[in-house]
């Protein structure tokens, strides 16, 4: 498209009147195809970044996007499902909900991203598994889960291409945060997987990107509006991310973190978020017939090994060698990465765990190499922790809370900001479930 309609696109935006569906549609083929100039690529953001844009204008930039790829088909969705989160501190949940709904009979085809910021990306915990394979094109997506239920794959450039080019300028001229923009990134890639059903985890808090409820609440709306608008069964739950979630931080403990789950152990409150998603995902999709029932048969395959089994066929149709996988599920502390260093951080004083800090320990795991800072950096995958301790608990003074695993040494200023990471109180503390709101 010309100068001259993508400057009225602009400008429709600008004067907050209706986009010319025509002129979007094409802006969309000329980003996709790269046949723009990037200065109105930036103009553009810019504008919906300052003024916004219609729930209904969201949603056809989200079909859009997702049209400007490849888009598996089913012959019939009604039982293929999916969930995204939009991350936190801990946030591990898709290697245990992918494998866990395949074996309560659902279809997942789930595409997941690298590590953003301080929240780790399940690709990258994924690919902690030596021979752990995530470059699937569609086909071999679609084959898969047709075979065994389900896989984890990266995003890749088949896939909605437009919100490629569209992500990185985003990152270069500050419009990240923009909701109509974030809701079509997401959304656009998860229609492209040809969903009957998706959940939505919007996280809400000091470890979240959308530190508000206001925030997130808003965010959670518009994806269900578009998700929706595109017909496919959605909800969205806001959940609590003001501490950890679960008992490890970084890319091969989270692993290790989850292996525990799949066995029917773990933290309770990882489980907690599993089940929860899982079972708004059965029904929405009509195996269960309500939520109750969905997480009964979501705790069975738990329980069961059922989902563990699914794990395991997962690791092998992607690349991980049988005795690796069996290695992995028995004793995976002896092939997963092994840090260098583990110092232990105390307790300074006597109480009851009210919170742990997960901001401040997400950047230092980042710091030592389990995050990014740019793009090209390396993810070393035995930086993270183990967190010793949950919220509510009893503790004494000069008790070990928290576990690092590290390469090299903490400085001073590192090792006074984790003793200041837990927060204790005098007086037991009520201990609220994290789920907040459910948005339909």
């Amino acid at each position: 498209m010309d100068s001259s309609e993508v400057l009225k696109l602009i400008s429709q935006i600008e004067q907050q009147q209706t986009m010319d569906l025509d002129l979007l549609s094409n802006f969309i083929d000329s980003v996709a195809n790269r046949t723009i100039d990037i200065q109105y690529v930036e103009q553009w953001l810019k504008a919906v970044h300052s003024n916004g844009i219609s729930v209904d204008e969201t949603t056809i930039l989200t079909k859009g996007m997702m049209e400007s790829g490849s888009i598996i088909t089913w012959q019939d969705n009604s039982l293929v499902a999916d969930k995204h989160s939009t991350g936190g501190v801990g946030d591990k949940m898709s290697l245990m909900l992918a494998p866990a709904l395949a074996a309560c009979g659902l279809k997942v085809p789930m595409l997941a991203g690298r590590g953003l910021g301080h929240t780790g990306g399940t690709i990258d915990k994924l690919e902690s598994i030596k021979g752990f394979n995530c470059s699937l094109n569609p086909q071999q997506m679609q084959e898969q889960v047709e075979a065994i239920g389900c896989c984890i794959a990266a995003q890749n450039a088949a896939i909605a291409p437009a919100d490629g080019l569209l992500y990185a300028v985003r990152d270069v001229t500050n419009t990240i945060d923009s909701i109509p923009l974030i809701t079509a990134s997401i959304i656009s890639k998860k229609a492209a997987e040809g969903l009957g059903s998706l959940v939505l985890d919007v996280k809400c808090g000091k470890g979240a990107f959308m530190q508000s409820f206001a925030d997130a609440e808003a965010l959670a709306k518009s994806m269900v509006g578009a998700a929706q608008g595109l017909g496919i069964k959605t909800i969205a739950q806001i959940t609590q991310m003001d501490y950890p979630i679960g008992r490890y931080v970084g890319n091969s403990l989270e692993i290790l973190g989850s292996i525990e789950v799949l066995k029917g152990q773990g933290s309770s409150d990882t489980r907690e978020l599993v089940v929860l998603q899982g079972a708004a995902l059965l029904v929405l999709s009509g195996i269960a017939g309500d939520e109750f029932a969905g997480q009964a048969m979501m705790n069975d395959v738990l329980d069961n090994g059922e989902a563990l089994a699914k794990f395991k066929q997962m690791c092998l149709a992607q690349g991980v060698s049988q005795p690796d996988v069996e290695l992995l599920t028995r004793e995976p502390t002896k092939l997963l990465a092994n840090s260098k260093q583990i110092t232990s951080i105390k307790s300074t004083s006597q109480g009851y765990v009210s919170e742990i800090t997960s901001m401040t320990l997400a950047e230092i795991a980042r710091k030592h190499g389990a995050g990014r800072f740019a793009i090209e950096d390396t993810i070393i995958p035995e930086i993270g922790f183990e967190i010793l301790v949950e919220r509510g608990q009893a503790i004494n003074q000069g008790q070990d809370w928290i576990k690092f695993h590290h390469n090299i040494d903490l400085t001073a200023q590192e090792k006074q900001s984790l003793t200041e990471c837990i927060i204790i109180s005098s007086k037991p503390i009520e201990v609220k479930p994290r789920l907040i709101e459910i948005i339909r």
